[in-house]
This record gives structure tokens, sequence and C-alpha cells, in this order.
């Protein structure tokens, strides 16, 4: 015999609760690039547009906010490449852009580094799950490229994520742009005589 309360928590989340909490996400996230993961709830909360007891209803603790953040941003990257090499030129086209949006996430994330090394165990599983759910959709899109000839065979994926990491490290600023030193990386993938 199950009471109300044991419905109401196993009931999935209504349209518009999962559209607020997209939201708040993606607030969180702007916020975060700018300011860090330290930034005051009440400028999330201000960006999305809702109250700040809004936030702490979906998200109890900064941490769940965290998580929902990087969550959010891996699994748009990971649903980003097969749709990329669908809707792409070619398969180098679509590494090229999925590469460009992992640069966006990377700015993101550097946000969150000093957290995700923090010693709370909640974030523990999130390298894991990064390494899980995106050196894959690297390596689709690597392999895809390599079978058309636009680049050479033999690519690590999580090498070439690893690189793309460490350029955009030390940010951008007026001597270093590292979103164009990662656009020379990835043209030195390109197979000799491709186009």
């Amino acid at each position: 015999m199950t009471t109300d309360g044991d419905d109401r928590a196993n009931r999935p989340r209504r349209a518009d609760a999962r559209r607020n909490a997209e939201t708040l996400i993606e607030a969180a996230a702007q916020v975060f690039v700018t300011s860090g993961v330290e930034a005051p709830i009440r400028d999330i909360a201000a960006r999305a547009q809702v109250g700040t007891a809004t936030i702490y209803r979906h998200f109890p603790t900064r941490a769940d906010l965290i998580v929902a953040v990087y969550r959010h941003q891996v699994e748009a990257l990971a649903e980003g490449g097969p749709a990329l090499l669908e809707s792409s030129e070619g398969p180098y086209a679509a590494l090229r852009t999925w590469i460009d949006r992992f640069v966006d996430f990377v700015a993101t994330k550097q946000g969150l580094a000093a957290v995700l090394q923090s010693d709370d165990p909640c974030f523990d599983p999130l390298h894991a799950y990064f390494l899980e759910r995106l050196v894959p959709v690297c390596a689709r899109l690597l392999d895809a490229a390599a079978a058309a000839g636009e680049i050479g065979g033999g690519q690590d994926p999580y090498e070439l994520m690893r690189g793309v990491g460490g350029l955009c490290a030390g940010g951008s600023t007026d001597r270093y742009d590292a979103r164009r030193l990662v656009g020379l990386l990835v043209a030195g993938l390109r197979a000799p005589g491709g186009s």
C-alpha cells in the first residue's frame, strides 16, 4: 500500500517543472562562466527571472546546482556529436564544430575546476561521467572524418580532448587566444591533400 506522499515522490516531474529546472541550469551556467561557481544565488535567480526560493526548490544546495549544470552541459555535447554528423557538410566540419562547442564547455568547466577537485564526495563521479559520455562521441567524430579521408587515421580522442583542455586552461587574454590555438590544433588533424 502506498501513501499519497509516496505517489508524489514517484511521479515524473511535470513538463513545466522540467522546463523551469532547465531554465535555471542555463542561467546558472551563464553566471558561472562570468562570475564563477561561488556567484550569489540571487545573480542566478535574476538571470532566470525567478526568486531565489525557486532555485532552492529545484536545487536545495549549491552542489546540486553545480552537478546539474555540469551534467546538462555534458549531455548537450554528447547528443550534439551525432546530430552534427547528420547535419554538417562532412565529418571534419562536424568535428570542428563539436570541438568548438567543447571549448565553450571547457571554458565553463574552468569555473568548476576548484569545486570538482574539492573533498566533497558528490563531485567524485563527475570526471568519470565526463569521460564515459564524451570520449566515445569524439571517437565517433574522429573515425568518421578518418573514414572520409578528411583527417589522418589513428587519432586518440582522449588525447585530443586533453590537448584542447590544456590549451584552454589559461583562458583567453589579449595576448593568448585559446580558441585560435584550438583551431590550429584541429586544422593540424587534416590529412595531407585534404580539402
